[in-house]
């Protein structure tokens, strides 16, 4: 069973745990030889890290590896198929030259679609004729940052989207040096609202760099900038940060100076499992950050193998309203990485979706999805009906390329075994969905 849970860490920072450090731990040696050989031979492909506090207080180790946060933090098996893992396996058992092995692996990484819903092609932002490192501006009102020194994690999930930023490989990774660009572009474009500080994790790093990089944005006196969010799974992996790390207490401190700027904060957490919020160190990081002022928003994407149940959904969100938490996404699987392991058909997740929303109150009905995060934009799976006597999936735009398109339903073919925005064909005799047309017009 779980370890007792306890407010102080054993030691000052959290301890990464890698492949190369993992045979270290007691944990390591119950499990069969057959799982920590999959570990191994994965983990060169797609990345892998944890740290204690995720090892000792939220993996059960007598359910692995069923446990949702072993499947959640460990790779497994099947995330590679049967091809490329022996390839790898191979590799591995004749002690293959690092360079044999580096370029292998580069090459099924390249084939997992690295960087989806064009991030890399469609998405980087420009000023002055020149293409902007670590931004990204999909949406009008929305731009993302990458700074440099955040873009790891204190443990990696399984499914991450952006599991390319982990690699080590520069050609297929966001990352900014410094906020100049970031300030002079929001001064160009004054319909951005908001900036979405994300990674990796900026909370990986310490409060003076996080500092560093946005104390700009409040003195810069840029009037249209109205929200800071700082995309985190830190409450969650490791809630130390904001409790006995040596700058907790300062970080809270700038917290508190973001929103005494006039500016929201909202801190946007990454919860994908109830157990995240049980201990009581994640629950008091909580109550530390929401006491600054910030807002905390929670969200995660609908995972088999994790969370594809409506009791996990209906416990964490209401766990996170009892904890002043909004709810805010329900995503859907991203067409990246080891997709085919987690993805759940469409018509499974708004089934899950729709059931733990029934089981809300009020205040828990912020939450929106299951939502795609595809290249037109944030499609929303809003049902099933029957028009004109077929069946069809109804949809909606929650976010868009083109303002105009958010909020307007549109009806796909019923497909059990759709998991994706490509997987759906139009329905009622279209050709073609709207956005698509509107697009090529």
């Amino acid at each position: 069973m779980r370890q007792s849970q306890q407010m102080e860490p054993t030691h000052d920072r959290y301890r990464a745990v890698t492949n190369r450090t993992i045979h270290r731990y007691d944990q390591w040696s119950r499990i069969d030889p057959e799982l920590r050989r999959a570990v191994e031979v994965v983990s060169q492909v797609l990345p892998f890290r944890v740290n204690e506090y995720v090892m000792n207080q939220l993996i059960d180790w007598d359910r692995v590896p069923e446990d949702p946060m072993f499947q959640l933090t460990f790779p497994q098996r099947a995330m590679l198929d049967d091809r490329e893992f022996r390839q790898v396996e191979a590799l591995l058992e004749r002690k293959a030259p690092r360079t044999e092995l580096r370029a292998v692996v580069d090459e099924i990484r390249m084939g997992l679609n690295p960087h989806p819903a064009g991030q890399m092609t469609d998405n980087v932002p420009e000023l002055d004729g020149r293409r902007l490192p670590g931004m990204q501006h999909k949406y009008d009102e929305t731009v993302l940052f990458f700074p440099a020194r955040g873009q790891t994690c204190h443990a990696y999930c399984t499914y991450c989207f952006r599991w390319a930023q982990f690699v080590g490989n520069p050609k297929i990774k966001f990352e900014a040096r410094e906020t100049d660009d970031l300030v002079a572009y929001l001064r160009a474009h004054p319909e951005v609202t908001d900036v979405l500080v994300t990674g990796g994790d900026p909370m990986i790093m310490k409060t003076k760099a996080l500092r560093a990089y946005l104390e700009p944005l409040l003195s810069a006196e840029i009037d249209s900038l109205q929200s800071i969010r700082i995309g985190t799974k830190s409450p969650a992996y490791w809630p130390y940060r904001f409790l006995t790390d040596d700058d907790a207490d300062d970080c809270l401190r700038f917290f508190e100076e973001v929103v005494a700027s006039g500016k929201h904060l909202a801190i946007m957490g990454h919860f994908s499992h109830p157990v995240e919020l049980a201990t009581e160190p994640a629950r008091e990081a909580l109550r530390r950050i929401r006491n600054t002022g910030a807002e905390v928003r929670m969200q995660a994407p609908l995972i088999r193998h994790v969370n594809d149940s409506v009791g996990a959904w209906t416990e964490l969100w209401q766990d996170g309203v009892r904890l002043g938490l909004v709810p805010y996404y329900m995503f859907v699987e991203r067409d990246t990485g080891a997709k085919k392991y987690f993805e759940v058909p469409l018509f499974r997740a708004h089934e899950i979706f729709q059931g733990a929303f029934q089981n809300l109150s009020g205040l828990g009905r912020t939450v929106r999805g299951p939502s795609m995060s595809a290249h037109p934009g944030k499609v929303r799976v809003l049902g099933t009906a029957s028009v004109r006597g077929e069946k069809v999936f109804v949809l909606d735009f929650l976010q868009a390329r083109n303002p105009e398109w958010v909020g307007r339903p549109f009806f796909a073919r019923f497909d059990r075994k759709a998991t994706w925005l490509d997987d759906l064909q139009p329905a009622l005799g279209e050709d073609r969905f709207f956005f698509e047309l509107e697009k090529a017009a």
